[in-house]
């Protein structure tokens, strides 16, 4: 008599990890959509921080969905006109200063973006969080006096991602993105994203200054202070393509 209830009680508990996993993945679909929109454009400033040296970069940066994005070094002048683009699986870098596209390759994803702390695979590539992770709810926080949901993204079996796991910390009011930790695959911490400074760009809830910290380089970060953005305006693919990127001027 005692195996239907445990029956009962097991279903009972396997349909409300559903429901937890379906509502931590629909939380992470709303907080990329907002961050992004169907398509983007932004204007910002770089500073790569150390502790005996500071470098500052202007960009700019285009996307379009998850499979088009496009970032323009305008500033300092040895940098100007350098490019990354991402079409779909594969990113090329353009180096004005030699004349040369270089691919960047699946192994290289990893890697500094300009020497900065942010990889290539969070600049170009930036592997959807929502497709490529399967979601867990593991709590909640309050991060900057925000109210958050915070929400483990673990990478699915043969997804190319640089991460194995990332967790989250979600507004619970503007669905931003407030802090992200990312973990390399014997799940080590090896940088930390955190988000400050929310406000109105481009008609919609922003934070305009990012940070990266890595885990193992005390003293070094990177931030980005995004300045304008503009969001779901019209841009054809063709726009994102080799030539407009060798091509683009400030």
């Amino acid at each position: 008599m005692r195996v239907v209830p445990c029956f009962i009680a097991m279903m009972v508990s396997l349909f409300s990890s559903a429901l937890l996993a379906e509502t931590a993945t629909e939380i992470v679909r709303k907080s990329d959509l907002q961050m992004r929109g169907d398509s983007s454009y932004t204007e910002a400033t770089m500073k790569i921080i150390r502790p005996t040296w500071t470098r500052t970069m202007s960009m700019k940066t285009w996307s379009k969905g998850m499979d088009l994005s496009l970032v323009l070094v305008t500033a300092p002048a040895k940098d100007k006109g350098s490019a990354s683009l991402k079409r779909y699986r594969e990113m090329w870098n353009w180096i004005p200063s030699i004349e040369r596209v270089v691919k960047i390759a699946p192994s290289m994803l990893s890697q500094s973006w300009m020497g900065s702390d942010f990889t290539n695979d969070d600049l170009i590539n930036q592997s959807s969080i929502v497709v490529d992770y399967r979601h867990q709810m593991v709590g909640k926080e309050v991060f900057d006096g925000d109210q958050t949901w915070v929400i483990d993204a673990i990478a699915k079996p043969n997804a190319p991602v640089v991460w194995n796991k990332v967790r989250l910390w979600i507004s619970q009011s503007t669905y931003l993105q407030r802090k992200v930790e990312f973990y390399d695959e014997f799940d080590e911490l090896v940088n930390t994203m955190k988000t400050y400074d929310v406000k109105m760009l481009g008609g919609r809830q922003l934070a305009s200054r990012i940070e990266m910290l890595p885990a193992d380089k005390p003293g070094n970060k990177t931030q980005i202070i995004t300045h304008q953005a503009q969001f779901n305006f019209a841009v054809k693919d063709s726009f994102f393509s080799l030539s407009q990127m060798k091509a683009l001027r400030d």
